[in-house]
């Protein structure tokens, strides 16, 4: 995953009443979240799974430049072509998506993301470092989701009041917010999982399978999640809906 960063999101159970811009910044940010693909209530489809990650071309921008460190540098056990091909990669999809007259935001983040980790590595000359940005944003995204727990306005519930009105009852609903609870603790165990399987791998210096894990650990484990918490959000907002 996947994956995107933060805006800060209001703690109150209702969208922000001042600043019209401000409000619809925040929905904005909400809409282009992981959970901003999550409709509370909608049936969850295999075809609107894929639609959230960004369809067959944003699964292939999410999973090549990863892939290509993994097999370059097994094969060749080099840093500089490792780190440096999927920054190619990557760039390639920025162009393809100029050329189409497609969105180009998502591609220039990964462009982003991958140059940053390529110089971390660069820099110290440790193949593994080139996976250190990704530990910052999985710790980031973790204290965010463990704040608003302790805060107890879980992720989920926040998120669904700024994208959809009738939302904004969920902790008073006890249903509502059980469900938006659940879904988060989950968001929360994807994130420790990774950073609980791969921060080892680093330390060890484990460098392909630290690679392998983050593949299997990205995508895959992203979709599942997404799917759960859709199933989730789906049994609160459609039960209300049907009553």
């Amino acid at each position: 995953m996947s994956s995107a960063d933060e805006s800060s999101i209001s703690a109150s159970d209702e969208p922000p009443q001042g600043d019209p811009s401000v409000r619809d910044a925040l929905m904005s940010a909400a809409r282009r979240s992981a959970v901003g693909h999550v409709a509370p209530g909608e049936t969850p489809t295999a075809g609107a799974l894929l639609a959230a990650m960004g369809g067959i071309r944003g699964l292939v921008e999410s999973i090549l430049p990863g892939l290509s460190f993994l097999v370059i540098f097994t094969l060749t056990q080099q840093l500089v072509v490792s780190v440096v091909a999927p920054v190619i990669v990557a760039v390639g999809f920025v162009a393809v998506r100029l050329i189409s007259r497609t969105p180009v935001s998502s591609a220039l983040v990964g462009v982003l993301g991958v140059a940053l980790s390529a110089g971390l590595a660069l820099i110290t000359g440790r193949a593994e470092d080139n996976f250190l940005l990704g530990f910052v944003i999985n710790g980031a995204f973790l204290t965010a989701i463990v704040i608003s727990l302790i805060a107890r306005r879980p992720l989920v519930g926040v998120i669904a009041t700024l994208l959809v009105p009738e939302a904004n009852d969920w902790r008073e609903d006890k249903a509502k917010f059980y469900v938006a609870l659940i879904a988060t603790l989950v968001w929360a165990g994807m994130f420790a999982l990774r950073l609980a399987i791969e921060l080892p791998l680093y330390f060890a210096e484990a460098t392909q399978a630290l690679a392998t894990m983050k593949l299997l650990l990205g995508v895959p484990l992203y979709a599942g999640v997404l799917w759960v918490t859709w199933l989730l959000m789906r049994a609160a907002y459609g039960r209300r809906a049907s009553d």
